[in-house]
Formats: structure tokens, sequence, C-alpha cells
């Protein structure tokens, strides 16, 4: 098994090294000292090229992010130490909201805007109010939506209006966040949108709206390869989860 493995690292080497006119000399060491000289070629000449793919980025963030979860809350904190600036804070913000912490963050994104001189930022705001939506203070967090000036952008726009249906839903105005589910799963990029509207369609009865919108969220993750699915990977298993109940009960478009 062991010299499978290295003759296929040899050859994987040997491929990498002709289809990219690497220096010729590697080849001799490849073929006269294969295991040595595959572990050298694959950490000089393939791993480093390995950075620029988005998958692996992508591979290599995730498994840094679970090895160890605040290494950003730790690098934020002590560039707030270094300088205490709206910035700073707004950093150390963001590394605590992104590991759930939003009792925290919250309170640092109301420094943050405070000590921002001029008008209120904007997208800090739009962060606060996510932050304060996740705390459970959903009206709070609509009410400072609804202050915000219109987005320019429609990506932006959307973004909003995902967080602002969500918002409308835990208020209890569900024939308003359907509305607006209805409107941004025509534009908006990935599942979020539809599978959280597929979710407030069963709530509200409307199975045969949710089949269709949960079969275009299968439709869509059958394109996706292995890796792109991991990334929600939670939110896709919701997905063939409720499809497949819908279905059991008979539930057809």
């Amino acid at each position: 098994m062991h010299y499978l493995l290295v003759i296929g690292l040899q050859v994987l080497c040997i491929v990498h090294l002709m289809r990219n006119s690497r220096n010729p000399l590697w080849l001799s060491a490849l073929i006269f000292l294969p295991v040595v000289s595959a572990l050298a070629y694959f950490v000089v000449e393939i791993l480093p090229t390995m950075g620029s793919n988005r998958h692996v980025r992508t591979a290599r963030a995730v498994a840094v992010a679970k090895l160890d979860p605040e290494r950003d809350l730790r690098a934020a904190r002590d560039a707030l130490d270094l300088a205490d600036t709206a910035g700073n804070r707004l950093r150390v913000a963001e590394a605590l909201a992104a590991l759930g912490r939003h009792a925290e963050a919250v309170p640092l994104y109301r420094e943050s805007i405070s000590m921002t001189a001029g008008d209120p930022d904007v997208p800090t705001q739009v962060k606060l109010a996510a932050s304060l939506f996740d705390l459970g203070q959903g009206a709070e967090a609509l009410a400072l939506l609804d202050s915000l000036e219109e987005a320019s952008g429609q990506s932006e726009r959307d973004r909003r209006a995902l967080l602002r249906a969500r918002a409308l839903d835990h208020q209890g105005r569900k024939d308003e966040a359907l509305a607006l589910y209805a409107d941004i799963v025509t534009r908006m990029p990935g599942e979020e949108a539809r599978c959280r509207y597929a979710a407030l369609l069963i709530e509200q009865g409307w199975d045969r709206k949710a089949l269709k919108v949960l079969e275009e969220v299968e439709a869509r993750m059958k394109r996706l390869d292995r890796q792109q699915r991991a990334a929600d990977a939670g939110m896709y298993r919701w997905a063939t989860e409720a499809l497949a109940g819908l279905r059991a009960r008979g539930v057809s478009a």
C-alpha cells in the first residue's frame, strides 16, 4: 500500500512538472529519488499554488475555524488593544457575531457607530440589526432597518430584505414576510432565502408552493459539488428532509 502511494505521488509530481514546465532537473530527481524528491516537489512546487484555488482556500478556512474558532477574535482584540478606533471595535464586534456571541457584539457595534464621524455608518447599522435579531430583539432590528436609507445596489437591498423578512416573520407579520421572500428568491444567490421561504410556506399551510420552491433547491443542489454543498450542509439537509416529508404526505405540484 505504501509503495502504491509513493508511485501515485511520483506520477502526480511528474505530470504536474510536464504540464507546468517546471525546472527539468526535477525530472531526474523524481525518477531516481522518488520518495524524497516527490515530497520536496510537492512542498516546493504544488503546495504554494494551491492557495489560489477557491475550494482549497475555503476548505482551509473551514479547517482553521474548527481547530481555532477564536483566532479572528484574538487578532481583533489585539488590534483594539493597540488602537481604540471605530474600525477596530467593529472588527471585534464582527468576530464576536461570527461566533454567535451577539450579546457581546451589540454594544461594540453601537460604540463603533457612535465613534464614526459624520453620518452613522449604514453597513455597520445593518450588522447591528442582524445581531439584534439573533438576540431575539426582532422589533428593534426591524425599526433600525426601516430607519435606514435605501441601498443603492440591488444585492444589498436584497440582503436587507432577507433580514427584514426574517424580522417580520418573528413579529408575526407572516403575509408581509411571505411577500418579501417571494420577491427576493428570484434574485438572491444561494439557497437561504428559498429555504426560509419554503419553511414559512409550510408553516402557513402552503404545501404545494413549498414543494415547488424546495424542488428548485433540490435541482440546484444537484449541480453543486460536495465541497460547495458542505458549506451549507445543515440547510441542504433540512431542505432534503422537508421535501421528503412533503412527498411522503402525497403533496404534488
